[in-house]
């Protein structure tokens, strides 16, 4: 019988040609899709409308208290757009301030709070600390058509908010939230200099 032996060092066959090949392509790949997004851009001084989805609490014209839906900045309105239902909106040089807040909500139900309960040695204090989602509170004051002073308040997740009143601010609208922080800061820093 014939044996064929190979040495060892003859057994591995490389082939540097499709290793850069498959290295090139991807580069290339890679380069014609950032080029490609390059290419889409905005024409001008138009802004890519910013929406979330939001919870509205109250004060909005035409929207139900505690419904869902989308907020959206577009053009120069701010609108509310239920699902299905058509949108409450307001022109965004009608909106005079925005207000940032956050708050928490217990989640859980019944459930939860029966296992908070029946955690041994002050256990439901730590089961609290998990208990908890955090949201931000969006709130608007804007004037009707007839000069009349009105608020609406909504709900947000987390981060979300600062997004939306960031957008705000960039059509031209007033952070009150900064307002309040400096007059905060000027009134404290009068009571340390009458000690």
């Amino acid at each position: 019988m014939h044996r064929f032996v190979v040495s060892c060092s003859h057994s591995k066959t490389y082939y540097p040609g499709r290793r850069h090949a498959l290295l090139l392509s991807t580069v290339l790949l890679c380069w014609s899709l950032t080029s490609a997004a390059q290419r889409i851009t905005q024409p001008g001084n138009t802004r890519a409308p910013f929406s979330t989805r939001a919870t509205h609490l109250l004060g909005f014209a035409n929207a139900k208290n505690d419904s869902t839906g989308v907020l959206s900045v577009q053009d120069d309105l701010l609108q509310f757009q239920q699902n299905g239902k058509p949108g409450a909106q307001v022109k965004i040089g009608s909106v005079r301030h925005v207000f940032l807040g956050d708050e928490s909500k217990q989640v859980g139900g019944l459930p939860m709070t029966l296992g908070k309960t029946a955690a041994p040695f002050g256990g439901g204090r730590v089961v609290s600390l998990f208990a908890h989602k955090k949201y931000d509170t969006l709130s608007i004051e804007y004037v009707d058509a007839d000069e009349a002073i009105h608020g609406a308040i909504f709900q947000l997740k987390k981060g979300r908010g600062e997004l939306m009143q960031m957008e705000l601010v960039a059509q031209g609208v007033t952070n009150a939230s900064r307002n309040v922080q400096s007059t905060n800061q000027v009134a404290a820093e009068v009571g340390h200099e009458k000690k």
